[in-house]
C-alpha cells in the first residue's frame, strides 16, 4: 500500500505503508498497530513533528561503509541498507517547506494509482 503526503508547499511524497509506518510512529501521528488511512500536520504541530523527527535522525547510530571488509570491492547500491536519515529526507524536507509557509501536510493511506 503507498502513502501519500501532500502539502500547498511542494510536491507530493509517496512511500510504502511499511516505510511510511515508522515516521509516523517517530512523530507520534499513530500508534504501532495500525496506519490511520488519513491524517494531517497541522502548521501549529509542525515544530514539534520536526523536532522529534530530527531528535530520531540524531540517536540512530550512522553507518560507516567504508570500514567494511572488501572495502576495495564495488558496492551494489540494491544491497545497502536505507537508514532513517535517508528514509526520511523527504518527508522532513515537506514538513519544514510547510512550517515555513504555515501550511498543513495532509497524508493518505491507499493504493495512489
Amino acid at each position: 500500500m503507498l502513502v501519500t503526503f501532500s502539502s500547498k508547499a511542494g510536491a507530493d511524497i509517496l512511500m510504502l505503508a511499511q516505510h511510511a509506518k515508522p515516521l509516523l510512529v517517530i512523530i507520534g501521528k499513530t500508534d504501532d498497530k495500525d496506519l490511520l488511512k488519513r491524517g494531517v500536520f497541522m502548521p501549529e504541530q509542525l515544530d514539534a513533528s520536526i523536532l522529534r523527527l530530527e531528535q530520531a535522525i540524531a540517536a540512530e547510530p550512522r553507518q560507516n561503509h567504508e570500514d567494511e571488509q572488501d572495502s576495495d570491492l564495488p558496492k551494489d547500491a540494491l544491497t545497502m541498507p536505507v537508514g532513517l536519515r535517508q528514509r526520511s529526507f523527504p518527508l522532513l524536507d515537506l514538513l519544514k517547506r510547510a512550517q515555513a509557509q504555515q501550511v498543513p501536510v495532509i497524508w493518505e493511506a491507499g493504493s495512489g494509482w
